[in-house]
């Protein structure tokens, strides 16, 4: 693992109107980033990695309140347009093809489709959800399996402890 190149304290992000976030610090002046959400997901606005085009981290942000109100701003603005959580309310079919797991599921939005890979497993959350992040990098989330219709607990079983 690398250092990170920049102190948050130190950096600024701002969104242009392109729709670009860009970091401006010392060392650089309206290099385009993108944005990356870390582990827990269950925390966000917490772990928050600032990368460039070749995906090396420059800075890693611990927590907004670390930012000016600015940049917090411009951050918060990605990370709900880069970041939306889907909400499962059913699992229609799951289904296993070629080292794929293929998910059909309802949400408050409508029907979705999305893949995992094999060997990857929902993560438990400690409030008891469930968080599935898709191989596209979307996120979905089960807010309590166990209010789930009797189907979807039926396809989710070999998920749950």
């Amino acid at each position: 693992m690398t250092e990170t190149t920049h102190n948050p304290q130190t950096i600024k992000l701002s969104i242009g109107t392109d729709g670009i976030i860009r970091l401006f610090s010392t060392e650089v002046e309206g290099l385009p980033v993108k944005i990356s959400q870390c582990f827990p997901w269950s925390l966000p606005g917490r772990f928050i990695s600032i990368r460039d085009e070749k995906d090396t981290e420059l800075a890693l942000i611990n927590h907004l309140d670390d930012l000016d109100p600015d940049s917090q701003s411009a951050l918060e603005t990605i990370l709900k347009d880069t970041g939306f959580i889907f909400e499962i309310t059913g699992i229609v079919q799951l289904d296993e093809d070629f080292e794929i797991r293929v998910w059909k599921v309802t949400t408050p939005h409508g029907p979705r489709r999305f893949q995992t890979r094999l060997g990857e497993f929902p993560r438990h959350l400690p409030d008891g959800g469930l968080l599935i992040r898709d191989v596209a990098g979307d996120l979905f989330h089960i807010s309590d399996p166990k209010t789930l219709n009797e189907t979807s607990k039926k396809l989710l079983w070999s998920f749950l402890d």
